[in-house]
């Protein structure tokens, strides 16, 4: 492996695990904002953004830890988003979880558009930042439908 390779892969590997940490403080956000949630509200939240967002965050990390195993490289700590002051309340928890998960999302299609998966990842790299990608797909317009009916 030429060394232009290995530090193309050691980019990526980077890359995809800060998309990663994004999810992860985007569930931390999720979290608490549960916590401030009546019980239907909450339910909700739970179904139609935190479950979609763990698993994609789980996908996230084992992507990542594929590829690092698969190519020698050393795989990254993933530590526990936080979420911030509870003051924000639920609309701030909600916003921030937004916020995270658009720039997870930013982050992974530069990096797709970049060809860099293509050139110096493998095709478990690729199906693994799709999957993410399209689980994270459907989060915007949830978020912003809870956030609608938030108080009624």
């Amino acid at each position: 492996m030429s060394y232009v390779a290995d530090d193309a892969r050691r980019d990526l590997l980077e890359v995809v695990g800060e998309a990663a940490d994004e999810l992860g403080a985007a569930l931390a956000a999720l979290g608490a904002a549960y916590e401030q949630l009546d019980d239907l509200t909450a339910d909700r939240l739970e179904a139609q953004l935190f479950g979609p967002l763990q698993v994609a965050y789980g996908r996230a990390r084992a992507t990542h830890t594929g590829f690092a195993e698969r190519h020698g490289l050393p795989a990254r700590t993933f530590a526990p988003g936080t979420a911030g002051a509870p003051s924000q309340g639920v609309r701030g928890f909600l916003e921030r979880a937004s916020d995270a998960v658009a720039e997870a999302d930013g982050m992974l299609t530069s990096l797709q558009d970049s060809m860099l998966p293509v050139e110096v990842g493998d095709a478990e790299l690729r199906a693994g930042l799709a999957d993410v990608r399209e689980r994270i797909a459907v989060l915007p317009d949830r978020t912003r439908e809870l956030l609608r009916t938030l108080g009624r």
